[in-house]
């Protein structure tokens, strides 16, 4: 892709066709990490990927575990220097600090600015990918560090849409274990992954990142939250004895919070990673084989379903406004012609208004009579001219008519 600071020209959105679950031939898995500011999504994404070429082996050659070297794709227009080389880089299409001096933004306007014209030539990102597709298993994603900025903006949506309904798509939320260790900041994390998963409606893989901070007891702890209620009742009860909170309203909220996420906890696929020790990646891997089975058995069925709906909804749409135009004119929808005019019939209708009561055509010329005579050259008497009584004998006047 060439690198242009200009805005490129808004393109439309091409509409790939839905894929089928009993398509034979393999694709690449996409997977796009989304977290919080400082949570270690691009330090994650390069470990990935060194763990990828290294279970590849030594210059791309395939090992016994048929992995390949992934396919990077960094979103980010801010990143300063990324710890590993993309295939394909937002940084080479759209410069930053350029877009921000152009439009006057900020920081995070000059993010989602970048973001929105990438967008409107991700269709050229799209063959990119498709020549590759392939030779690959894996695509990754690098997302902005503003988790707002990819995850609730129309550029976002799109890319994941496109994505999705080419490729098998999931979504791995990376989570700072450190900042999560109290009850209640866990309990913001998972809400808002929550959220992400009833946004993007795909297969999710929750990340436990860092834990090499925290120690295996902690992100031990952790994740019995997620796989028991009452250990998560436990430590919230303990926590707010420890700091002398009241449980008004604070505390059933909570309450009321943990028995909703307790259901949403069923079908969440959970790992503890660290990107500074390359641990649990093994693990993280055979969480994606998962979410893609899971993206092809459930995914896949929905989308088709949805998009059957909405082709529907659309001829029928179209029907009605044909049938409201068509009454609007009083013409028969099933009518297919129409009859020819006649020309001696308009004549006849003329003649009908020249008719008396009886029938009888009346010729009214008669009863007009002579037309008045008038002599020109009495008008000028010799001697004198138009109002020649002024000088002369007689005075020229117009003549009456008759």
């Amino acid at each position: 892709m060439a690198a242009s600071s200009s805005a490129p020209s808004t393109c439309p959105v091409p509409s790939s066709p839905a894929p089928s679950a009993s398509t034979s031939k393999k694709r690449p898995t996409v997977i796009i990490t989304i977290g919080m500011a400082g949570s270690g999504k691009t330090t994650f994404v390069q470990r990935l990927n060194s763990h990828l070429h290294a279970l590849a082996g030594p210059s791309g050659s395939q090992s016994s575990s048929s992995s390949k070297p992934p396919y990077i794709i960094n979103l980010d227009p801010a990143v300063t220097n990324a710890p590993f080389e993309p295939n394909i880089d937002i940084r080479d299409t759209v410069d930053y600090s350029e877009v921000m001096k152009q439009y006057n933004l900020g920081p995070n306007g000059g993010i989602l600015t970048a973001l929105n014209l990438f967008t409107t030539k991700f269709d050229q990102v799209l063959d990119l990918i498709d020549k590759r597709a392939d030779s690959l298993d894996f695509i990754i994603l690098d997302t902005p560090g503003q988790i707002e900025i990819f995850t609730w903006s129309a550029s976002g949506s799109i890319i994941t849409t496109l994505l999705a309904r080419s490729y098998p798509t999931l979504v791995a939320y990376i989570l700072d274990t450190p900042r999560s260790t109290r009850p209640a900041t866990f309990m913001s994390n998972m809400l808002y992954a929550c959220s992400i998963l009833y946004k993007t409606q795909l297969p999710m893989v929750v990340v436990f990142n860092k834990v090499d901070v925290v120690g295996e007891e902690g992100a031990g702890r952790m994740l019995g939250w997620i796989r028991d209620f009452e250990k998560f009742q436990e430590a919230l009860e303990e926590e707010r004895e420890g700091e002398g909170e009241a449980s008004g309203y604070m505390g059933s909220l909570m309450h009321s919070m943990s028995l909703v996420l307790d259901e949403f906890y069923k079908e969440l696929k959970t790992v503890s990673v660290s990107s500074f020790t390359g641990a649990g990646f093994t693990e993280f891997l055979e969480a994606v084989a998962a979410a893609s089975v899971e993206y092809e058995t459930e995914y896949v069925p929905e989308m088709e379903r949805v998009t059957k709906e909405r082709e529907a909804s659309l001829a029928a749409k179209k029907q009605e406004s044909l049938s409201r135009f068509m009454s609007d004119l009083s013409v028969d929808p099933n009518r297919t012609g129409f009859e020819s005019w006649d020309a001696s019939a308009g004549a006849g209708e003329e003649m009908e208004e020249e008719e008396d009561d009886d029938g009888v055509y009346i010729d009214r010329s008669d009863e007009r009579g002579p037309a008045p005579h008038v002599d020109m050259a009495r008008a000028r008497r010799p001697g004198g001219g138009i109002g020649s009584g002024m000088g002369g004998e007689d005075d020229g006047r117009w003549p009456t008519p008759g």
